[in-house]
């Protein structure tokens, strides 16, 4: 807080009233050392301050407020707010350093996007009179009024019955309501103006993520990276008749969700989720109890490997099968070349003078990637590889889509065994924050978990923060184990940085278990 205020909150109407006083003692001195390091902070950011601090000035409230806000727009500074939703004290605080000093919408005056034709980058200005746009960025279930799209208004108004284009589809949307939502309250709108956030019903193929623009002045926003499920386990329902309700619950999560994915298993007949760890995972299995009133049983989690080529490879192979009339023929030659970690999957036709004719082509891609998707090594998708299609044959009688598929899908296996195959396993970016005194027993932990310790920095109030990169597979119970190290003090955060190679000891051990 600027104003040298102290604010009390009642227990009684929990928190909403607040009552300002002067502060007094230990209190006084302590906001008397705050001032001046804010005054400090704010000098080495903003001239207007410099100045007054370099004259042995004392800037007033406003011209810190001025300065904080100029600051925080050109993210020089960031804010920190202490409030407490649980009883509802400071909340009115935070909303205020919310509306003083965070960026409203005509700070930034240029949104970039590009345009859904050409791909060439295009920008569209702020304001209620510019053409509209606005993007998705959140979808979810309400049992009252249905599929709720939370948008927010870049540029223009939103009406309700308003036509607009989706330029990922191509396809036309119809907004029906507009609501505003205030917790659970929800108020309906007949507009919704430029900067503003709201609920859309009734669109129908809209994903997070999606533009919604006019379609006489199209534009595509930059939309939201979302990494791929790092953990996977699998569901049942626990009994037989909740069997649709749980497809249901989990078919609506995900499509709240990008990073939650669902699919079955075709050799196990598993229902199989996937999400960003152990806790993404636990709340998902919380929302079927809650909202969906299902309850399921869970398999042990199961870490999402990958597999690799570690070299490259020629294969001739052919699928011939003869039973009487019509018989089966295709054969296709491909190379197989390993590529650069996060290039995907590529495959080109370089077949020439129609020894493969151009209707067998894309079958033989199929089939590759579906072999891909499989797995050769272990039963893991195969990933960041180049497969050039170089020859092959045909019979103008036998020959069929389905036969160069199953050529394909027999070429690659037999190519990537030729070039060499290992797993490859995700890694996780893990930032811990310890008491100092904890820190060598924490290290420790970290390194018998196969991590590495990437930086370690001193932080404040003897805390240490540590950052390292640890194998998924190895943070299974990880929260318990640092509490249980760290007497409850430490805490930490992951987010999924890469794949590395497995070793070959435990390779084997995977391997045998499939």
């Amino acid at each position: 807080m600027l104003e040298n205020k102290a604010v009390y909150f009642s227990d009684a109407d929990k928190g909403v009233t607040m009552d300002s006083q002067d502060p007094s003692g230990e209190l006084a001195e302590r906001r008397e050392e705050a001032y001046k390091y804010l005054v400090e902070c704010l000098a080495e950011v903003d001239d207007e301050i410099m100045e007054i601090f370099l004259a042995d000035g004392t800037p007033n409230v406003d011209q810190l407020r001025a300065a904080m806000r100029r600051a925080t727009v050109a993210a020089k500074v960031v804010p920190v707010a202490c409030a407490s939703a649980f009883k509802n004290k400071g909340v009115q605080k935070l909303l205020d350093v919310v509306v003083d000093y965070l960026p409203s919408p005509v700070d930034i005056w240029d949104i970039n996007g590009t345009d859904p034709a050409t791909g060439e980058a295009i920008t569209r200005h702020v304001g209620d009179l510019q053409p509209f746009a606005a993007l998705v960025f959140k979808i979810m279930s309400d049992p009252f009024v249905g599929r709720l799209y939370y948008f927010r208004v870049y540029s223009g108004v939103a009406s309700q019955g308003m036509t607009v284009l989706n330029p990922r589809t191509g396809k036309r949307e119809r907004f029906g309501r507009l609501l505003q939502m205030h917790a659970n309250q929800r108020e309906e709108h007949q507009e919704i103006f430029s900067g503003d956030i709201a609920a859309a019903v009734g669109l129908k193929n809209v994903t997070t993520g999606d533009t919604l623009c006019l379609e006489s002045a199209p534009i595509a926003l930059e939309s939201m990276v979302f990494p791929e499920p790092v953990i996977s386990i699998a569901v049942e329902p626990k009994t037989s008749g909740d069997r649709d309700k749980l497809t249901k619950g989990l078919l609506a999560l995900a499509e709240e969700d990008p990073t939650f994915q669902v699919r079955s298993d075709e050799e196990t007949g598993q229902t199989i989720i996937s999400g960003m760890g152990e806790l993404h995972l636990e709340i998902i299995l919380d929302r079927l109890i809650r909202e969906f009133k299902v309850e399921a049983n869970t398999g042990a989690p199961q870490v999402a490997y990958r597999e690799a080529l570690t070299g490259s490879s020629t294969s001739d192979m052919k699928f011939v099968r003869q039973t009487g009339g019509h018989g089966q023929y295709g054969h296709c030659i491909i190379n197989l070349t390993a590529l650069e970690p996060g290039s995907g999957i590529v495959v080109e036709n370089h077949v020439v003078g129609g020894n493969i004719p151009k209707e067998f082509i894309k079958p033989i891609e199929n089939g590759i990637r579906e072999a891909a998707a499989s797995g050769v090594l272990a039963g893991f998708p195969v990933i960041d590889f180049k497969a050039d299609i170089i020859d092959g044959s045909y019979h103008p009688v036998d020959s069929s889509e389905m036969a160069f598929k199953i050529a394909g899908s027999m070429a690659f296996k037999d190519a990537a065994r030729k070039a060499g195959i290992c797993m490859m396993e995700p890694i996780m970016k893990v930032e811990l924050t310890t008491p100092d005194e904890n820190m060598g027993d924490l290290i420790g932990d970290i390194t018998s978990r196969r991590g590495t310790i990437v930086e370690i920095n001193a932080g404040s109030n003897s805390f240490t923060r540590v950052q390292a990169n640890i194998p998924l597979s190895e943070l299974f119970g990880y929260a318990t184990a640092i509490r249980s190290l760290s007497k409850g003090r430490a805490s930490y955060s992951m987010e999924p940085a890469h794949f590395e190679k497995v070793p070959k000891q435990i390779q084997d051990k995977i391997v045998e278990k499939q």
